[in-house]
């Protein structure tokens, strides 16, 4: 920091010098030189007409006249120089005159006064919350420092010039301590963070006596060239800054300390708009990445509300529309912005400021609503005896995706529109030229279009939702998902169909309310069919008392009687109602409670078997042999 003070003196040291040694210029160049800049001046140079001579020549002459002006302002900076100590020590005095003779204390007595207040009030409201204190809970006590030394600041009558000055520093230094507290609250290292504060601090000493210069009648060169001298310091701590960060890579470092050096010379020669586009695209990601910072720490747990949203989008929103704000206020008030050079170049550099503001607003009402859709999506399904809220729920996750998908088209779409409006395109043909080829795109792609329409009239009828077992024609799956045109089913092996909408057809919802689930076991004919009622009775009971089986019944298990006889036996008919999907589950565990009941119970399954011959069963024996011995006989004989 040493360095940057001696660079400085030497540089107002040098300058003083060669003033000095110079020819003293004549009154009469000097008065020729304030004439030139001022605004009335300048504004009817630019206006006043010249010869037609083309527009080549037209661009030469403006050309020339910018060099001439900013060679004349600094000429007049360079020359005013030396005269800063006198102007300043003069204003200060007329300043005191002011105060005295209106018996009023000095300014910077009743500065220091006003800050004691200020500082007291803070205090107080400190001890008052009693709390940690953090980022909010500083800048609202310096809420209270600036409304305490606002309120006496306006309760007593002050003199013109002491009443301006006061202003300026009053707000110089609430906005210096707003910095401060935002600094310290931003993820900085201790010495980037002092030095931030330090060029925070020039910075608005700068902005303040500049603002001082025309209330106290302080010479507009002296201004410019006080303006001059603290741009120089803020240059050389931003180097000094660049150039200490070791954090970063050499060839980054020396691009960055140009980058200051062309912003400084844009600012020097009167480029200001230029100047506060360099300024905005060096401090931007840095003040947006501090918005994203503040926000995570603000709701880490909360990915997707609203409130964080409001807090990140809304914040970079607000930085980026005041930095446009503040473009267009010095580019109307610029003379010598390169905007007021040509009425289209105007119409479009402010139509794009626009389009920036709607830009901003359009990625904000967007993402409002994708974190409004995202939330939706990420609750939880409520309990299953709630039908109508799952039914409900499980609706709203099948629809929000494509609500999601369709709104971001139509804000794009918007958003283009209006962009190219406010640069000045006509929209009116690029509308009607989009109609006919809509309909040119309908009737080339009647698949595509069908397959739209059938995913519309799908929504509509309800037919099946995320997460539910459908069958059409052959496909078979759980619902993944959707797009405009297609439905995405996962096989239970494992494949994923993906088929467009138009070749589905008829849809079987296997997932849907209940299911009614009916399965036949085979008993012999010898068996008590009454005991086995009573069995299967027990075994729904057991099932339906189950803590994990039970909330999955509707209808316990029950045996509604012998359907068939069957070639081995008695076919006995049970049937349960469960909840979707889950009836193959409860199935396979009837099996396993039915068979060890039935098995205990002496309740036989029937099995295939031959029964041969009646109640003689020696005499058959006897027949078959003498029918044998004869077959072999005749075989002999033959033989």
């Amino acid at each position: 920091m040493k360095w940057i003070a001696g660079l400085f003196m030497a540089a107002l040291t040098i300058s003083s010098l060669a003033h000095a040694q110079e020819v003293p210029r004549p009154q009469k160049v000097d008065d020729l030189v304030r004439l030139l800049q001022d605004p009335e001046v300048r504004s009817w140079l630019e206006k006043a007409p010249g010869p037609s001579s083309g527009a080549v020549q037209e661009a030469d002459a403006g050309l020339a006249t910018w060099e001439a002006a900013t060679r004349a302002r600094i000429d007049g900076v360079v020359a005013a120089i030396p005269r800063i100590p006198g102007e300043v020590l003069a204003a200060a005095a007329r300043t005191r005159a002011d105060a005295l003779s209106n018996g009023k204390l000095p300014v910077f007595v009743v500065f220091l006064g006003l800050t004691a207040i200020g500082l007291f009030a803070e205090r107080m409201f400190a001890r008052s919350r009693g709390r940690a204190e953090g980022p909010l809970e500083r800048l609202l006590a310096i809420g209270v420092f600036a409304a305490a030394m606002g309120a006496v600041f306006f309760a007593f009558d002050w003199p013109a010039l002491p009443r301006i000055v006061l202003l300026v520093s009053l707000l110089a230094m609430v906005a210096y301590r707003t910095i401060s507290a935002l600094l310290d609250a931003a993820v900085l290292a201790s010495s980037v963070r002092i030095r931030a504060k330090v060029f925070a601090a020039v910075a608005l000493i700068a902005v303040a006596v500049a603002s001082l210069g025309r209330p106290l009648s302080v010479d507009p060169a002296t201004t410019e060239a006080i303006s001059f001298c603290f741009s120089i310091a803020l240059l050389a701590l931003a180097v000094e800054g660049v150039v200490s960060f070791s954090g970063r890579p050499i060839r980054t470092r020396v691009a960055l300390c140009l980058a200051f050096v062309v912003i400084w010379m844009l600012w020097c020669v009167g480029l200001h708009g230029l100047f506060w586009l360099g300024v905005y695209a060096m401090a931007l990601p840095s003040a947006l990445r501090f918005a994203g910072r503040a926000a995570d720490e603000a709701f880490p747990s909360e990915p997707n509300s609203m409130k964080r949203v409001l807090l990140v989008r809304g914040s970079r929103a607000v930085v980026v529309a005041a930095a446009v704000a503040w473009l267009a206020v010095v580019w109307r008030f610029d003379p010598n912005s390169l905007v007021h050079s040509d009425p289209a170049v105007a119409a479009v550099s402010y139509g794009l400021l626009k389009s920036v503001v709607v830009l901003l607003l359009a990625d904000l009402a967007w993402h409002l609503a994708k974190s409004w859709i995202d939330r939706s999506l990420s609750v939880h399904t409520e309990a299953a005896n709630d039908p109508s809220q799952a039914a409900r729920r499980g609706r709203l996750r099948t629809l929000l995706p494509i609500f999601r998908n369709v709104l971001a088209v139509v804000v794009a779409v918007v958003a283009g529109l209006i962009v190219l409006a406010e640069i000045g395109v006509q929209i009116g043909p690029l509308i009607a030229g989009a109609g006919i080829f809509g309909v040119a795109l309908g009737f080339g792609s009647q698949t595509l279009v069908k397959d739209v329409i059938s995913g519309v009239f799908y929504m509509l009828d309800d037919a099946f939702r995320v997460g539910e077992y459908i069958q059409a024609k052959s496909y078979k799956g759980t619902v993944e998902g959707f797009s405009l045109r297609s439905v995405r089913l996962r096989h239970h092996r494992g494949p994923v169909f993906t088929v467009p909408f138009g070749e589905l057809g008829a849809v079987e919802n296997m997932s849907r309310d209940w299911v009614i689930d009916k399965f036949r076991v085979n008993v012999s004919y010898d068996a008590d069919i009454e005991k086995a009622r009573k069995l299967a009775k027990k075994i729904g009971a057991e099932l339906q008392a189950d803590p994990e089986l039970g909330p999955l019944f509707i209808e316990p298990l029950k045996m509604k009687g012998v359907e068939e006889f069957g070639d081995y036996g008695i076919v006995l008919s049970f049937a349960m109602t469960t909840v979707p999907g889950m009836q193959t589950y409860i199935r396979r565990k009837a099996y396993a409670k039915i068979r060890e009941a039935f098995k205990e119970n002496g309740i036989d399954f029937a099995t295939p078997s031959v029964q041969v011959g009646g109640e003689d069963r020696d005499g058959a024996a006897a027949a078959a042999t003498a029918i044998r011995a004869q077959q072999t006989k005749a075989v002999a004989v033959e033989g």
